[in-house]
């Protein structure tokens, strides 16, 4: 079992506050895996006022985004060496299968590193542009401490989605890791000990709600960084909207892949089903909603039907499964009770349904549904499972109408035989992020939502964008 009874503040591996400990429970098993502190409010003031030292009087944001550039490279080189380490441990935490923690959990962080890493090397800090009067700079400047609350599913993206930008931009940051997985937030620790990057600048304390809640609220953070929930989100935005505190928000989405008739469904499918089932079903961004045209309604469904049951169920370790069980017990039964509320909708279950493959670990049946209407509470609310809600249009512009009808705004795909075409698609549905044919997300490209989905963009240099101030010096003479 993997043990830490200190937290990482200041630059330093401290002792917690107080007594209690957070218990990582293995999804497959059911079995501690891992027993971290569990940070207090004194914990966050502590980790704050480091940050504020870091930041008000450290190095790091007086430095040159070269030099900061290329302390991340450090970084970027350490964590490229460990990344398999980093795979396997989110595996063990959360039950990500390991085909896709090789795939997406462990490179896409160290994408982004490498990333803000060679675009800072050149980055100017000051940029001169003339005025009526004479000549203005504009100057680029930190926003100051950052929390970074970060969820379960994605743990080292979504943390590094926030870290690496803010680390360029000259901020110091507080990472609160979600009570699920606190593991792969020591071993990143770890990393920025190694490479060197001076004290108070990353702070890290796993904790629940109420500290949580502390650190978002606390006057000395200048800036909230947060992804999960809509409905924390919106509490979040309220919180730092009172405070008139800089936010960005990464939230829910219920995401349409449109299968147009043109679509080549057996080359499409397997692309289709990393859109759609990646990570367990638990992405945000995962394509949830097909919309299948009625000409070709009944063969779309077999397709997903068929793609689906090709998804081996089984250990997240095994390189052979495909869909391994859900993050936590209530997560398992939040899941099934979706599937129940289907049924009782109406909806008709094709694959999958109630009856659940395993008797140990929190595992539910991939599900695939048709005759569903986009008004039903499947087609309506995030499941964050290996769910699919398979409903019919009339002609392409009623699919466009459809995926747009939604609360969220975060992702969509086209699935289409002429890609310039798709690409007029594209342009239609109001989401953050799209593809036409595939689902991917690239570092230097900006990834965020529409309406419930959030508020900013991270990721590529809109992503830097929200940790910087910009400030205006005109000057005669």
């Amino acid at each position: 079992m993997r043990q830490h009874d200190t937290l990482f503040i200041g630059g330093e591996w401290v002792a917690p506050a107080g007594t209690g400990t957070i218990d990582v429970i293995s999804p497959q098993t059911e079995e501690v895996v891992g027993r971290v502190p569990d940070g207090t409010p004194e914990d966050m003031e502590r980790a704050v006022a480091a940050a504020r030292e870091a930041f008000d009087h450290g190095p790091w944001p007086r430095m040159t985004f070269a030099e900061r550039a290329a302390a991340i490279g450090r970084l970027a080189a350490i964590y490229e060496a460990r990344q398999g380490e980093m795979a396997a441990l989110i595996t063990e935490e959360m039950g990500s299968p390991i085909t896709f923690s090789n795939l997406a959990q462990a490179p896409q962080p160290l994408g982004m590193l490498k990333f803000y890493a060679e675009y800072g090397a050149t980055f100017e800090q000051e940029e001169q542009r003339p005025g009526l009067f004479g000549p203005v700079t504009v100057r680029r400047e930190p926003v100051g401490v950052v929390a970074a609350v970060v969820p379960w599913n994605v743990p080292q993206f979504v943390s590094m989605s926030k870290i690496a930008p803010a680390l360029l931009a000259g901020c110091t940051i507080v990472l609160k890791p979600a009570p699920e997985t606190p593991l792969d937030a020591y071993l990143l620790a770890e990393m920025v000990l190694e490479a060197g990057l001076p004290a108070g600048v990353l702070n890290i304390v796993p904790a629940g709600r109420e500290a949580g809640e502390h650190l978002v609220s606390h006057a000395g953070v200048d800036k909230v960084a947060f992804t999960g929930s809509t409905a924390a989100g919106r509490r979040i935005a309220a919180i730092c909207g009172e405070q008139l505190k800089r936010v960005s928000l990464e939230l829910g989405g219920k995401s349409a892949a449109i299968v147009l008739d043109d679509a080549d469904l057996p080359s499409s499918m397997g692309m289709l089903a990393l859109a759609s089932l990646m990570n367990n079903g638990q992405a945000c961004v995962a394509q949830t909603r097909i919309l299948a045209s009625r000409n070709r309604y009944d063969e779309v469904v077999e397709a997903v039907a068929n793609m689906v049951t090709s998804q081996p169920v089984g250990d997240p370790a095994d390189p052979g499964t495909g869909i391994g069980p859900l993050v936590a017990k209530r997560q398992q039964e939040r899941v099934e009770g979706y599937i129940k509320a289907g049924m009782d909708e109406g909806a008709k279950v094709v694959v999958g349904g109630l009856d659940r493959p395993y008797d140990r670990g929190w595992y539910v049946a991939p599900t695939v549904f048709a005759g569903v209407t986009n008004d039903m509470r499947i087609a309506r609310e995030e499941i964050f499972g290996p769910v699919l809600a398979v409903i019919p249009y009339e002609d392409e512009a009623d699919a466009v109408r459809i995926a747009n009808d939604s609360d969220y705004g975060l992702a969509g795909t086209v699935w289409t035989a002429d890609t310039e075409h798709g690409m007029d698609v594209a342009r239609q549905v109001r989401t953050g992020t799209y593809g036409v044919n595939c689902y991917m997300l690239e570092a230097n490209t900006p990834f965020g939502g529409y309406k419930a989905s959030g508020i900013g963009r991270e990721l590529g240099p809109e992503g830097l964008s929200g940790y910087l101030e910009y400030k205006t010096i005109a000057r005669l003479g």
